[in-house]
């Protein structure tokens, strides 16, 4: 049995990444549906910390991904406007900034090593004495400075994914929640629909969002199957007293990093591990994290500890996303995000949304075609 119009639009996989493209897309009059083996938010988007952190995690020879995280990080005021607008909801934008503290001698040589690659790329950071960080920020402990960031702010990312939920929803996206898509179907050279539960639904284009497991989609030839991986990501948080926080900055230190949220939850990560879809939380791993964030703010050791949890980060072969069209005509990737999917879900949303409904090519995604795999393989 085949259900709905062909010229309709289905989205594999309901994380921020699918709704905010599903959003953008029914905004425009298209028929949307979207499906996700759970519910909608329930896997990356909710295991993530919410960093917009395009200048903190510049990572030597990453300069070829700066002008995609920077638009998306321009974008994000905007977008997050529009979106609680839309719904009423809010999702949790600070723009205090983001502090990289290096708390001894060696730390610091390697922290002014990465600053001076940050300089390097144009990008707008500024290097703080002890004394100016102790002044930000009394109850980290002593640094021997850091690098200041103003532009890293940082998003609720479960409020996000709560919102554009809504959103989608509200502008006539039909979601499908506990309905995992078995094969993308594809027929006479091209997507012509999805299987769910034996029962097939055809589309004109399919978008693949399905992060971590966009690989394990069935239907999917070698030529045409995204090299995504989970990489594991453990998690915790604890409660600080939201009327007096023992930190207000995103504060990065060696092996952790601490995101406070308004409502006094600080979440502490995370973990990269090679696991595959392992979801066991372990004794190392989150003792690492505890021992790190003690180091960086020591008052971290009264808090109440709330909530530990892993997640899984959909890394690529380059650990950059794959955006736009591949070999068959009509599957659509946005995937691959790997730590950067919350940063960059307002330009995925805009650059995948146009491609489909205005057959614009946005030079920024150019760089991250699937066909670089089959490049790097010839």
């Amino acid at each position: 049995m085949v259900t709905q119009s062909s010229d309709s639009i289905i989205i594999v996989g309901a994380g921020v990444i699918g709704l905010s493209v599903a959003w953008r897309l029914a905004g425009r009059g298209a028929h949307v549906t979207v499906f996700d083996k759970g519910k909608a938010g329930s896997g990356a988007s909710h295991a993530a910390a919410g960093m917009l952190a395009a200048c903190t995690e510049l990572e030597p020879g990453e300069d070829w991904l700066l002008p995609l995280n920077r638009e998306s990080q321009r974008l994000w005021p905007g977008f997050a406007a529009e979106l609680e607008s839309a719904t009423g909801l809010s999702v949790g934008l600070r723009g205090e900034g983001t502090l990289h503290v290096a708390l001894n001698a060696d730390e610091q040589a390697r922290l002014r090593h990465h600053f001076a690659l940050q300089e390097k790329a144009g990008l707008p950071v500024e290097w703080l004495p002890a004394g100016e960080v102790r002044a930000r920020e009394p109850l980290l402990a002593s640094t021997s400075g850091a690098v200041w960031s103003p532009e890293d702010h940082q998003v609720d990312n479960r409020k996000l994914a709560a919102a554009l939920r809504a959103a989608a929803i509200g502008a006539g996206v039909n979601l499908r929640e506990d309905a995992a898509v078995e094969r993308i179907v594809i027929e006479n050279g091209r997507a012509a629909g999805v299987e769910v539960g034996g029962e097939r639904h055809a589309a004109s284009t399919v978008v693949l969002a399905a992060g971590a497991w966009s690989r394990g989609i069935g239907g999917l030839t070698p030529d045409i199957r995204p090299p995504v991986r989970p990489i594991k990501g453990q998690m915790l948080a604890v409660g600080m007293d939201a009327g007096n926080p023992l930190i207000r900055h995103v504060v990065w230190a060696s092996g952790v990093y601490l995101v406070p949220r308004i409502d006094g939850r600080l979440i502490v990560g995370a973990t990269a591990e090679e696991r595959g879809f392992d979801d066991r939380l372990t004794a190392g791993g989150i003792l690492s994290l505890l021992q790190n964030a003690w180091r960086a703010l020591p008052g971290i050791e009264e808090l109440p500890l709330i909530e530990t949890w892993a997640g899984f980060r959909p890394g690529s072969r380059d650990d950059a996303p794959i955006l736009g069209s591949g070999p068959v005509a009509g599957l659509v990737y946005a995937t691959g995000h790997h730590r950067n999917g919350i940063l960059l879900t307002p330009v995925t949303a805009d650059i995948v949304s146009r491609f489909i409904l205005d057959g614009e090519h946005d030079p920024l995604a150019a760089p991250f075609a699937l066909e670089r795999f089959h490049a790097h393989a010839a």
